[in-house]
């Protein structure tokens, strides 16, 4: 039910938080973090867990991507140029 606009969004913003797509789209967390694991397990988005800080807190997430997507290299020069 959710899958078609978090993979919308995943498309055209690239790798994203759970958080961020949840707040992007207005699908409560717990849903859309449901509905990335089911893309996950279906092969269609990569997925793994991070954890950030925020002032001190740790906070846990999702990072994803749409399967088979690399995200594009930093700018600047790289070792060995």
């Amino acid at each position: 039910m959710y899958a078609t606009p978090i993979l919308q969004y995943l498309k055209k913003n690239g790798q994203q938080l759970d958080r961020e797509i949840a707040a992007a789209t207005g699908i409560p967390l717990p849903k859309v973090r449901l509905s990335l694991s089911d893309l996950s397990a279906r092969g269609e988005i990569s997925r793994c867990s991070v954890t950030r800080f925020n002032e001190g807190k740790p906070i846990e997430g999702m990072l994803c991507r749409i399967a088979g997507t690399i995200p594009p290299k930093a700018p600047g020069r790289k070792p060995g140029s």
